[in-house]
């Protein structure tokens, strides 16, 4: 009985994942990466928090070296990528830079067969990008 209701209780998530089109898009036509916001969401809350939840699994600045790169990460990690391809080119223009390197470096951040010293050095550029992302939207 428990293994149906967590069947029923995914059945809407499995159905979005089987769309026929292979890129979604919302109602205006742009490029879909995240659900469960807004195409008019404020850009800054969504990426500054995508980052922020991402933030609450990382080990303290400077310790990046001791960071495990459990699947929860690397989930939340996919998630800030996600929300950044969706909602990164509508930050202000003067953190476009920063919003490349969150886009690059979250692709390998978000894969679980990089080496793990390339993560250790994602990380640290990541970092150093959400944080200017972060500034920049206060």
């Amino acid at each position: 009985m428990k293994r149906l209701a967590a069947v029923a209780l995914m059945l809407p998530v499995l159905l979005v994942g089987c769309q026929d089109d292979e890129s979604p898009r919302n109602q205006t036509g742009a490029q879909q990466y995240s659900t469960g916001g807004d195409p008019a969401d404020s850009p800054c809350a969504r990426v500054v928090s995508a980052i922020g939840y991402a933030g609450l699994m990382l080990e303290p600045r400077g310790q990046e070296d001791r960071q495990h790169f459990e699947d929860a990460l690397i989930g939340r990690l996919a998630e800030a990528r996600g929300i950044t391809l969706q909602f990164g080119d509508r930050l202000p223009g003067s953190l476009s830079g920063a919003v490349e390197t969150v886009k690059t470096t979250t692709a390998g951040l978000s894969r679980n067969d990089v080496p793990r010293e390339r993560q250790v050095a994602l990380l640290k550029r990541y970092r150093a990008a959400a944080d200017r992302i972060v500034a920049g939207c206060e």
